[in-house]
């Protein structure tokens, strides 16, 4: 068995991160993060590649260490109140094949102190790809109805009425309101410390594959 790729380092990492999130105590623990969090993501990243295959070869998993699936761990301030520098956790982004900027399903993992889970599906697309996979559970009612057996995840931001051009009163009238498409599931930090963890991580996503297939459809997109 090889060994883990995410290890107790990079919880603890994480938590003092949170207690100094400046670009001095970055910068002096920059290796730390290289070391302990950047490098061993980028081999899960590479281990979990030919799982996530076997899904759907759409499916991107790339260990480039600045534009794959490694999310940055600097954050955008410019619109926002919170101006720490930094991400207080890992977050690793596994997208079906689309065209540049373009909406697209897939898979997330989230690595902090205390809260490990992965997501499927999409949070919070544009108005053109709500609009489409909107009509497709309108065109596949029996279909969408099998895929929401993966357990949807709770959405709180929902639209109060139906959207312009749905029937109010159509049976799944509480789905076409929903402003996001996501399920997923949680993990302790000693599952994600374990060595099997980039097995257990790929069943979890093959266990949502439904839902990102029937999104992935909706958008024609290949799968």
């Amino acid at each position: 068995m090889p060994p883990p790729y995410v290890t107790r380092d990079l919880f603890r990492f994480f938590g003092e991160l949170r207690r100094h999130n400046n670009r001095e105590w970055f910068n002096e623990n920059k290796d730390r993060y290289l070391f302990e969090v950047r490098d061993p993501l980028l081999g899960f990243i590479a281990a979990i590649r030919p799982g996530l295959r076997a899904i759907s070869p759409h499916l991107s998993a790339d260990p480039h260490p600045s534009r794959g699936s490694l999310l940055r761990i600097y954050r955008d301030t410019r619109f926002s109140r919170d101006k720490t520098p930094y991400k207080t956790n890992a977050g690793l982004f596994f997208a079906l094949d689309a065209d540049k900027d373009a909406d697209a399903p897939g898979y997330y993992l989230h690595l902090a102190p205390g809260e490990v889970f992965m997501g499927a599906g999409m949070w919070h697309p544009g108005a053109d790809t709500l609009h489409a996979i909107r009509t497709a559970i309108v065109a596949k009612p029996a279909e969408w109805r099998r895929v929401r057996g993966v357990g949807l995840s709770h959405d709180e931001n929902t639209l109060k009425r139906a959207p312009r051009g749905f029937d109010p009163d159509h049976p799944l009238a509480a789905d076409l309101r929903r402003l996001s498409f996501t399920t997923g599931a949680s993990f302790s930090e000693a599952q994600a410390c374990a060595a099997d963890f980039p097995a257990r991580f790929v069943r979890a996503c093959r266990g949502a594959a439904p839902l990102v297939k029937f999104l992935a459809r909706a958008m024609r997109l290949a799968f």
